[in-house]
């Protein structure tokens, strides 16, 4: 008996080494070379963004790129950051979320070239607002602005068409209205596939989609950031548009991997200004970590993991697009889609949620708060 339990723990340790060498495989960004009949057997269930001849079949999470080059401390390696943008498709991602603020422009380049040999089996979202695409600069959605950044977008990031073209913050001096009928336009030339809006209110959401159906409203929402539930999640749900929560982790806050001693580089991260991330609030907040890491710890999940499936199970058509620069990351996200709660869990777990009281405001300032994430 013995002898048959080493020879099943040798089988093992040799599927596991032969599955480890094939991740390994794809690593290297000269020899990738997806198959189409290759298999995905962590990819995340399919979900729809947005409704009738306006929706995008993505997974359930996307991976959001900004992180990459943009705002997150440190710049990683390029070739670094190409490998883990393919190694997302190979895990299951088929969504993917870029803007030509961050960097700005440079990211768009970044995740145009990891995604050259996939590009017409993935799903890319880009986004334009920002005078010369710069946040700091203020906003501007100027119809001839979106033509020319659609086209620099079109550039940046190797392709003939956009899947989805969001506008990355309302503009209030251009009227929603032209800002859609301009998507519009591109949409008719084949230039963009699908119209998005970024936090924007239910109002301008209607407004818009009068004109331009809206296929999905991006939007911070998360276990600290629960504005959307007031309205716009519901007036998706009424127009059949998809929700993408940005941040769903709330910039690494609800991981755990943040705490009051943590560190940030000054020149590449905006979260040492936010008023959630300061010792004080951080220390205040870490009840809600301390509730998910036990709900984790009975069932084999990470706070992260938790905080994912929340929102997952909140609405079938919301795509969070949890962002890294890790692969182990990476992978423990996608996990988090695989989990279904069981009868009683998810209230329970509500119940729990209502008693903690997040301290600390989103951003300082009504123009920060237009203009940064």
């Amino acid at each position: 008996m013995k002898s048959e339990n080493r020879r099943s723990f040798l089988k093992s340790g040799m599927a596991l080494g032969a599955t480890m060498a094939a991740v390994s495989s794809v690593a290297s960004a000269s020899s990738f070379s997806p198959s189409d009949s290759e298999t995905k057997s962590s990819a995340p269930d399919k979900r729809i963004l947005g409704s009738g001849k306006h929706k995008l079949e993505v997974s359930a999470l996307g991976l959001g790129c900004m992180g990459m080059s943009y705002h997150r401390s440190f710049v990683p390696d390029k070739k670094a950051m190409i490998n883990l943008i393919r190694n997302a498709y190979d895990l299951g991602v088929t969504f993917f979320d870029t803007a030509e603020a961050y960097g700005p422009m440079v990211n768009e380049e970044l995740v145009g070239e990891a995604l050259i040999p996939i590009r017409k089996k993935v799903i890319v979202a880009t986004k334009f607002g920002f005078k010369d695409g710069k946040p700091a600069n203020g906003l501007d959605s100027r119809p001839e602005r979106i033509r020319q950044v659609a086209e620099h977008s079109l550039k940046s990031l190797k392709t003939d068409y956009i899947d989805l073209f969001y506008q990355h913050r309302v503009d209030p001096n251009v009227p929603i209205e032209d800002v859609a009928g301009t998507v519009k336009d591109l949409i008719k030339e084949g230039k963009v596939r699908n119209f998005g809006l970024s936090e924007a209110s239910a109002e301008v959401v209607r407004k818009a989609h009068a004109i331009q159906p809206v296929t999905a409203l991006q939007s911070e929402y998360s276990l600290m950031t629960r504005e959307p539930e007031k309205d716009v999640i519901e007036v998706c749900q009424e127009l059949g548009i998809g929700f993408v929560p940005y941040s769903p982790i709330s910039r690494g806050l609800i991981s755990g991997y943040i705490n009051e001693r943590t560190k940030y580089v000054n020149s590449n991260d905006n979260r040492q200004s936010l008023p959630r991330y300061q010792p004080d609030a951080i220390v205040a907040n870490w009840p809600l970590i301390q509730l998910l890491k036990e709900f984790g710890d009975q069932r084999g999940l990470t706070v992260a993991q938790v905080a994912l499936a929340w929102l997952l199970a909140k609405k079938p058509f919301i795509v969070p697009i949890p962002g890294t620069t890790k692969l182990a990351h990476l992978q423990e996200n996608m996990w988090a889609a695989n989990y279904a709660f069981q009868p009683g869990e998810l209230q329970k777990l509500n119940e729990d949620l209502s008693k903690i009281e997040i301290v600390g405001a989103r951003y300082t300032g009504v123009q920060a708060e237009q203009t940064r994430k």
